[in-house]
């Protein structure tokens, strides 16, 4: 059974990311009708229990709290909000959501500081209201899962972000190496960095949040690359879920990361992880190569039992 539908309403957004992966789909990709949504909200219910209304940013469409109350009467008991979080900064909009039906919202924080997360979206202010819908989130007590992109320009502040996700009472976050497609593949130079480089700061980051009690996860870094913090990694407990993505259907978003959207290369033939590891998003050894990652020796299902996926605070 689909446990999830990933729901993609448009690719209008408010944010101009550097790092989009949706690119210039805005300029060129129709927006779904309302009629279209109810269609596959409908249709996906006899498969899916849980729903992620996603884009571009879902919090422009006039029909969101719409969407969300026809959601839960046709009875999703998740129905997630994944934003940007600009708009969460105004309560009775974020009051109108919950009194929909939304369960949990997904707000994206780039940067531990305005000046990062607003160069990074390339809209000022951003910061500043992604940060008090957050803490508008929280005041409500809603549960809060955090993404933010790892990109060149973050990536020696994740642990500056994860003390500022523990401040703000965060009960789980996730770190997403950057997927270099649409505009982080024009800007590939300037915004993917290199795993050998950022992976002492990334596994700062999750031991402080581990400590502050957040869910700490990771997205997109291979097993070699986290030695000893196995836990946090998300593909290992990633619900199977089916994503409608403007005009093409993905079934199974695992079976799409391991047969299309990452690369397994000439190290991981003699690695002991290889049946677990799904590799780096192929874009990656495409233009850095091979040469960083070092195949395991080690037992998977030893060090997967003694290591159980990362647990945080509870809502």
């Amino acid at each position: 059974m689909t446990n999830r539908l990933d729901l993609k309403f448009s690719f209008q957004c408010n944010n101009r990311c550097i790092f989009c992966v949706q690119g210039r789909k805005r300029e060129h990709m129709p927006d779904k009708t309302t009629e279209e949504l109810e269609k596959v909200l409908l249709e996906k219910r006899a498969t899916c229990e849980a729903v992620v209304f996603t884009g571009g940013e879902v919090s422009l469409r006039e029909d969101l709290i719409e969407m969300v109350r026809f959601a839960k009467k046709a009875g999703y008991r998740s129905i997630q909000i994944q934003t940007n979080g600009r708009r969460m900064s105004y309560m009775p909009f974020l009051d109108a959501l919950i009194e929909a039906g939304a369960t949990e919202f997904a707000p994206a924080l780039h940067g531990s500081d305005a000046a990062t997360h607003d160069t990074l979206t390339q809209a000022k202010g951003a910061f500043r209201q992604t940060l008090k819908g957050i803490i508008n989130a929280r005041k409500r007590g809603m549960p809060v899962i955090l993404n933010t992109v790892i990109v060149e320009q973050n990536y020696k502040q994740l642990p500056a972000m994860t003390t500022l996700f523990g401040q703000l009472g965060i009960p789980q976050a996730q770190f997403a190496f950057v997927h270099a497609l649409g505009s982080a593949e024009e800007h590939f130079e300037r915004v993917v960095p290199r795993y050998s480089e950022l992976r002492p700061w990334l596994h700062e980051a999750l031991k402080i949040g581990e400590r502050a009690g957040i869910r700490m996860m990771t997205e997109a870094v291979p097993f070699c690359m986290m030695i000893g913090m196995e836990r946090f990694v998300a593909e290992r407990i990633m619900p199977h879920t089916a994503i409608v993505d403007g005009q093409r259907e993905i079934q199974s978003y695992a079976e799409y990361r391991w047969n299309e959207g990452k690369l397994r290369g000439p190290p991981c033939e003699t690695c002991t992880w290889a049946q677990h590891c799904e590799g780096p998003w192929r874009e990656y050894p495409g233009r850095f190569g091979w040469d960083e990652f070092t195949p395991r020796d080690d037992d998977p299902d030893t060090v997967l039992t003694a290591q159980p996926p990362s647990v945080g605070r509870r809502g």
